[in-house]
């Protein structure tokens, strides 16, 4: 053979084997594994968040990648079970929105990429070693970052119903995130002058006896806190309403239920910048260029406060500050209103 004929041959089977290579790196299917504590119900508009933002940036499920799912269904115990399922099936990384599923995802693996979702302060548990320089397998974004965030909850309660003086904290004892919590409510608590007791309960089954010792503590406003109870959130509107119980929560979710206020993050937006890690992961980013953790905490909505939500709750009051996060109000049976300023 001459050698140009041989040049020319060979030069051939380069472009077909690249190609074929191109071709195969294409029709890879990667596996995102997905741990998360309550149900698939119960935050299904943060997950419609979290697809459509990687549908932007490519991703195509049943295309280029699947999930597996693993819901605890509000119970955190079952989490490191889920999360050692997860690396058994040996997925390509692991999405643990909120602290529970994050740590739990952690202790599974120290190989597989982790993209945490909202966790309390990463660093204090121990997921990442600082904000800036997460090292390890573990990255995505985080609350913490947010100072005084839960401490508002607070705050805004006092607010809007000026008589609240004993808040009671519901809380699940299973929830890693729930010490972290009540520190930054106990320094609010001390500044708004309130009495703040907690109540825990694991379950749905714990919810009367729960909220039978705050009629017997005689307390008059509620704060419930994580993702953990958000299956049951109907049932604990229900409860606090017999009550006469103004309730805030940090989710949406609870306000739309039934309860009084909430005051957060936008979780679909939230959720959708974790899918930007995952993407970044994916496509073989290198560690330092996707290992930023903390994004701050902000909403992309405009200043509200809570005008008009006398026509909610008879005694509430007008909030003056501006805040740059939503507030949405409902009480009883009325129809949940985001209020503008």
């Amino acid at each position: 053979m001459r050698r140009r004929d041989f040049i020319s041959v060979f030069g051939g089977l380069a472009t077909i084997w690249t190609v074929a290579a191109r071709a195969q790196q294409k029709e890879r299917i990667y596996r995102i594994g997905y741990l998360s504590a309550p149900t698939r119900e119960s935050v299904q508009r943060p997950l419609e968040g979290f697809l459509r933002k990687l549908r932007e940036l490519g991703w195509v499920e049943g295309e280029n990648f699947i999930i597996e799912y693993r819901w605890a269904e509000g119970n955190v115990s079952r989490l490191p079970e889920l999360a050692s399922e997860l690396v058994a099936f040996n997925v390509d990384l692991i999405v643990a929105p909120a602290t529970s599923s994050a740590l739990a995802a952690k202790n599974a693996t120290s190989r597989i990429p982790i993209v945490m979702i909202f966790p309390g302060d990463p660093v204090e548990l121990g997921l990442v070693s600082s904000l800036s320089h997460p090292g390890g397998n573990v990255t995505g974004t985080t609350a913490a970052a947010g100072p005084g965030i839960i401490g508002k909850l607070l705050e805004l309660l006092k607010q809007a119903v000026p008589h609240v003086t004993a808040v009671a904290i519901l809380g699940n004892s299973g929830d890693p995130g729930l010490v972290s919590q009540m520190k930054e409510l106990r320094v609010a608590a001390e500044s708004l002058s309130l009495r703040l007791q907690l109540f825990e309960a694991r379950g749905p089954e714990e919810f009367d006896r729960a909220f039978a010792d705050m009629t017997r503590a005689r307390i008059n406003g509620l704060a419930i806190m994580g993702s953990t109870f958000l299956p049951h959130r109907a049932k604990l509107a229900e409860l606090a309403i017999t009550a006469r119980l103004p309730v805030i929560a940090f989710l949406r979710e609870f306000t739309e239920a039934g309860a009084l206020l909430s005051y957060g993050v936008n979780m679909s937006d939230f959720v959708g910048r974790g899918a930007v890690y995952v993407d970044r992961i994916l496509k073989g980013a290198p560690r330092r260029s996707r290992s930023r953790a903390a994004h701050k905490v902000r909403t992309g909505h405009q200043p509200q406060d809570c005008e008009g939500a006398r026509n909610h709750y008879p005694t509430i009051a007008a909030c003056t500050g501006r805040r740059g996060d939503r507030i949405a109000l409902r009480w009883g049976n009325r129809p949940a209103q985001l209020v503008d300023s």
